[in-house]
């Protein structure tokens, strides 16, 4: 069976990209990554990449007059590049309906929060000065509103009383680490459908035990 070929757009170290780049190197993981593009010169994850030997170019926003010029040439580069997902991993430039419209549910992304709570950046910061007694990650179809689409698969942590956004966010990211090649993976296995706004799952199971926190015992 083919393998569905994926893309990933990044700015930064590449953490996520990592993730997707080990569940790929099982031959049994139904997706490849095809190309990685950076936006950013010398992002950390274009070493990931190369050292992956994974294809890997940068597109530098500040190059282009408008953000819909830099998109074409994105878009150019996904549609050269055979893509047939592309998965936003800390992509940090907000793209344009005409860019979701283009790659209408063959884009995801990944947010440090449940959505739809906390939207936005300092993620971890507003979680813990709101006092959420739950916080955790998700991964979405991207939609024109910022940190908007239908939710595929959600983590959630619980938030410890005297938790530092750091600590917060250290124990979120090793939760993004697991759900971002699961949601490849469900989509790949053609195991996802979207109905309005919401994501439909063959085969999932959900429990019904309840998570508590404060947990007195």
């Amino acid at each position: 069976m083919a393998r569905l070929r994926i893309a990933v757009l990044i700015s930064g170290r590449g953490s996520n990209l990592q993730s997707l780049i080990d569940a790929c190197a099982d031959a049994d993981f139904p997706a490849e990554i095809v190309l990685v593009i950076s936006n950013v010169p010398g992002a950390g994850g274009l070493a990931r990449a190369e050292a992956a030997g994974i294809p890997h170019v940068t597109i530098d926003h500040r190059d282009f007059d408008g953000r819909e010029a830099f998109e074409d040439a994105v878009h150019e580069a996904l549609r050269d590049g055979g893509a047939e997902l592309v998965c936003l991993v800390g992509f940090m430039r907000l793209v344009t309906d005409g860019f979701v419209d283009r790659w209408w549910d063959r884009l995801i992304n990944i947010h440090p929060s449940l959505l739809p709570a906390f939207r936005g950046l300092h993620v971890h910061e507003r979680v813990v000065e709101y006092g959420a007694r739950f916080s955790g990650c998700t991964v979405h179809f991207v939609r024109p509103a910022m940190d908007d689409g239908p939710i595929i698969v959600q983590a959630a942590v619980k938030v410890h009383p005297d938790d530092t956004p750091d600590d917060l966010a250290e124990r979120v990211l090793a939760e993004e680490h697991r759900i971002y090649p699961l949601a490849v993976r469900l989509i790949a296995e053609s195991r996802v459908r979207v109905s309005g706004n919401r994501v439909l799952i063959q085969g999932a199971a959900t429990s019904d035990a309840a998570l508590i926190n404060p947990d007195l015992g």
